[in-house]
C-alpha cells in the first residue's frame, strides 16, 4: 500500500473520443481516491446524471459503480484507490458511460507528482466544450446533427416568431423554446461551477446531481 505522506497526485486528460471538435477535461485528483469517488468525478466534471451504466477498463479488469440490473463488478470500487492501480505518466486507460449511447472517455495520465500537501478536493484544471446531451444517440447522432456554436443564426428565425405571436404562441410553442435554450447554452465548461460541485461531493453534499439552479437552492436552504 502506497504511504500516506508519499500519495501521488494524478493530472489526468479526459477526452470524449468520436466527438470533433474535441470535448475534453484536465483534472488533478488524488491517489487516495477511490475508483468510485472517480466515476463521480468524472460524472461531475463531464456534466453527467448518473443515470446509465458505467465501467473503468484499466490493465485488463474491469471496475464499475453497480446499478440495480447492470453489471456486477468482482471488486468493491469504494476500496480501490487509484494510487493502487499503480498507472504510469502518459498510460492510457477508458471510462464508459451509457451503453446505449455508448459514451467512451479516454483517460490520459499527464503528470504523477508527489507534493507534501494533498489537494483538499479534486479539481478541474480545464476543459473545452460542454458533453452531449444524454440520450442523444450517441457520438454518432451528436455528430451528424448541428453543432450549437455553429448554428446559432438557426435560433433566430423560431425564435422571432414566437415573440410575434405573444403569450399564446409562448405558450404553445414552450417545449420548442426550452429545446432551443438547451441547445444556446450547451456551449463550454465552465470550470469554475465543474469545482464547485467537486468541492461539494468531496465534502458529503450531494447536490453536484441536480441542475445549477437547483443545487443552489437547495444548499441555501440547508444553509437557513
Amino acid at each position: 500500500m502506497t504511504s500516506a505522506s508519499l500519495m501521488p497526485v494524478y493530472q489526468l486528460k479526459v477526452v470524449l473520443k468520436g466527438i470533433s471538435p474535441m470535448i475534453w477535461r484536465r483534472l488533478q485528483v488524488s491517489g487516495a481516491c477511490t475508483m468510485e469517488d472517480l466515476h463521480h468525478i468524472l460524472q461531475i466534471a463531464m456534466g453527467w446524471s448518473d443515470d446509465c451504466l458505467n465501467r473503468f477498463k484499466i490493465h485488463g479488469r474491469d471496475y464499475g459503480v453497480y446499478h440495480p440490473g447492470g453489471i456486477w463488478f468482482s471488486d468493491d470500487v469504494s476500496e480501490v484507490q487509484l494510487a493502487d492501480l499503480q498507472l504510469r505518466e502518459r498510460e492510457k486507460f477508458l471510462y464508459e458511460y451509457d451503453f446505449t449511447d455508448d459514451w467512451k472517455h479516454q483517460i490520459r495520465v499527464e503528470t504523477i507528482s508527489y507534493p507534501e500537501q494533498q489537494p483538499e478536493y479534486p479539481l478541474c484544471l480545464g476543459g473545452k466544450r460542454a458533453a452531449p446531451p444524454e440520450g442523444c444517440g450517441g457520438p454518432w447522432a451528436f455528430q451528424a446533427n448541428p453543432q450549437p456554436n455553429e448554428d446559432i443564426g438557426r435560433a433566430i428565425e423560431p425564435l422571432a416568431e414566437i415573440v410575434a405571436g405573444g403569450a399564446e404562441a409562448m405558450r404553445e410553442r414552450y417545449d420548442e423554446i426550452c429545446q432551443i435554450h438547451d441547445q444556446l447554452h450547451q456551449k463550454d465548461c465552465d470550470a469554475a461551477k465543474v469545482n464547485c460541485r467537486l468541492q461539494r461531493y468531496s465534502s458529503g453534499a450531494r447536490y453536484w446531481m441536480y441542475d445549477e439552479e437547483f443545487a443552489d437552492a437547495v444548499q441555501n436552504s440547508v444553509g437557513h
